[in-house]
């Protein structure tokens, strides 16, 4: 133990943290996608692949925390936010400048420490010399990637840009990437895919991967908090470069409607937004047919994810078990056939029932207080 007050206000913070909440998808991608590969025959596979899965979800600490404190924002999973509890800790005076400083600053070591537990969890997981090669490949690139999406999206925020060529590029690095397609690589990584069946996971991830950012942008938009575990519209308050907010300014500019024109650049992004004018963007959003454009694409790359995974040479079991992960990540899409709507539909149910995937394991794997032992 270093400290007792670091262990307590800092390291068990981010430990109940990882530990509570969250839908753990991201190891429940990397664990699918390496069964669907062929992986976890051996014990030494299903240990490497949990403690794998408990890294992700400690970079997934990392990227929430300091997410939250870069935006603002005070909830997240239905709680304060990890900068907001710490301002609010015993001894500090809550809405203080010295305590809103403190939650702040103690929040990005809070973040760096999920960020150096995980670099730990990865470091001390036992895998062969090819399969820690290919492995530490994926992860180095997605921890960058993470890094660049953050960027994008405050820069996005701080110039006002709203073409949807620069939302849809925050969106794939922010999400596509590292939410769906790092997981399944890391996966893949781990069983030794080879490149065509690698190709084809990263192919299926991205698409997924950007259909999940645009379900989200919805949600941020037009989401019920009791489900989200966030105020609904907070991306409009915060003025988040979204997709959907920049297919409604296009809409609006060639409509040629100046009144959206001027609601969309006035009240998108104001921090004080009166609840009136943010049901009026919800209603401009859907008026300019942005709501329904953004939903159809997310349909489009989900049905583009289903035939990429179809095309992989993946067992058969855990590949629909992936899918059923997919289209619970990336919405429902409608059916272009019969045959895979019922596909789809056996998927999906069989993602709703409790897999093999041990996740009593991988949570313990995570441990309390430090790197994984």
């Amino acid at each position: 133990m270093i400290d007792p007050g670091f262990s307590h206000d800092l390291a068990e913070l981010v430990a109940d943290f990882t530990l509570t909440g969250g839908r753990r998808m991201r190891p429940q991608l990397l664990w699918w996608s390496m069964r669907a590969c062929g992986g976890g025959a051996e014990t030494a596979d299903v240990e490497a692949a949990l403690r794998l899965g408990a890294a992700v979800e400690l970079l997934q600490t990392c990227a929430l925390v300091h997410d939250d404190m870069m935006d603002g924002s005070r909830l997240r999973r239905g709680r304060p936010a990890v900068h907001v509890d710490l301002a609010n800790r015993p001894g500090k005076v809550p809405g203080s400048v010295l305590g809103e400083a403190f939650g702040t600053s103690a929040a990005v070591l809070a973040g760096d420490l999920a960020l150096a537990w995980a670099d730990d969890t990865v470091a001390d997981t036992a895998m062969d010399h090819p399969a820690r090669r290919r492995v530490l490949d994926v992860w180095r690139t997605m921890r960058t990637e993470m890094v660049a999406g953050q960027y994008l999206d405050l820069y996005g925020q701080a110039t006002r840009a709203r073409s949807a060529a620069c939302a849809m590029r925050t969106a794939y690095h922010k999400s596509a990437l590292y939410t769906v397609a790092r997981p399944l690589a890391l996966g893949a990584a781990l069983a030794g895919a080879d490149q065509s069946t690698t190709r084809a996971l990263s192919l299926v991830g991205r698409c997924a991967g950007i259909a999940f950012q645009l379900r989200d942008d919805l949600l941020g938009a037009f989401g019920d908090p009791a489900v989200t575990g966030k105020p609904s519209g907070e991306d409009i308050r915060e003025g988040k470069p979204t997709y959907l907010l920049a297919v409604a300014q296009a809409r609006a500019v060639t409509l040629r409607d100046h009144r959206l024109r001027f609601l969309l650049d006035t009240a998108v992004g104001r921090a004080d937004l009166s609840e009136t004018a943010l049901t009026e963007v919800r209603e401009a959003l859907v008026s300019t047919g942005a709501r329904a454009k953004v939903e159809h694409r997310a349909d489009l790359l989900v049905q583009h994810a289903q035939r990429h995974l179809a095309e992989a040479a993946l067992e058969d079991e855990a590949a629909r078990r992936l899918l059923g992960l997919l289209l619970s990540l990336a919405g429902p899409t409608p059916a272009p056939a019969a045959e895979t709507s019922g596909a789809a539909k056996q998927a999906a149910e069989q993602a709703a029932e409790p897999g093999p995937l041990p996740s009593a394991a991988l949570l313990t794997a995570a441990g309390k207080g430090g790197t994984v032992r």
